[in-house]
């Protein structure tokens, strides 16, 4: 597995990282989502950079222009729900005419604040040979990734996968390595790693829980 740092250097992606941390940005729900989906926006613009363009002739007002249009019938954007909801729509505000896939993978809580990955149900269009660019905005454990990774692989093989993550625990990361498999092409575009996981699996000093801070406190 290949991995970029998005905040390797200074952009405005670590002034959207630092909001999201803001314990007191984090009140304004509607901003919080805006910078999820910035972020899914500024991602989708440097994987665009790997993908493949067509050669055409463009006709302007006053001539013809040479020019490179992007196979974007190849591309299958997917996100775990429902934290990575804004940062879907981010990456499908680039990619515009890709095609969509969503994967339930959540916590499902156990004794002595043990959990386990329940798969719920996933949304797909075939994926063989295409590019797929997965997103969830927390790699905490790294086993709702899987869960959704093995997931899409029932549909398919693509010949290329982007993971797309706003903040990774060290552990996380090592998880994927370990369990995605060595042959296939899968690259992590993250913004920044963390060291520290809590008892309960949350990424320290992290962000918190992005899906109640996008879209409230679940029961």
């Amino acid at each position: 597995m290949k991995i970029n740092l998005l905040c390797r250097q200074n952009s405005i992606v670590s002034h959207y990282v630092a909001e999201l941390r803001d314990v007191e940005i984090q009140k304004e729900r509607l901003r919080f989502r805006k910078n999820l989906e910035r972020i899914g926006e500024l991602a989708a613009y440097e994987i665009s950079k790997l993908l493949h363009y067509n050669e055409t002739q463009v006709t302007t007002p006053l001539g013809i222009a040479p020019s490179k249009m992007l196979r974007q019938d190849d591309i299958v954007v997917a996100s775990i729900l429902r934290a990575a909801l804004p940062m879907h729509n981010g990456v499908l505000n680039i990619f515009d005419h890709a095609e969509n896939c969503f994967v339930s993978a959540y916590r499902k809580s156990g004794k002595d604040n043990k959990f386990t990955i329940a798969f719920g149900y996933i949304s797909s269009p075939p994926i063989e040979g295409k590019t797929v660019v997965l997103c969830d905005p927390m790699l905490a454990t790294g086993s709702s990734m899987m869960v959704a990774y093995n997931a899409l692989l029932e549909r398919g093989v693509p010949q290329a996968t982007h993971i797309v993550s706003v903040i990774a625990s060290r552990d996380g990361v090592e998880y994927l390595k370990k369990h995605l498999p060595p042959e296939h092409n899968v690259t992590l575009w993250v913004c920044a790693v963390d060291d520290e996981l809590t008892a309960k699996s949350y990424i320290v000093p992290g962000l918190g829980d992005a899906g109640d801070l996008a879209y409230g406190e679940k029961v």
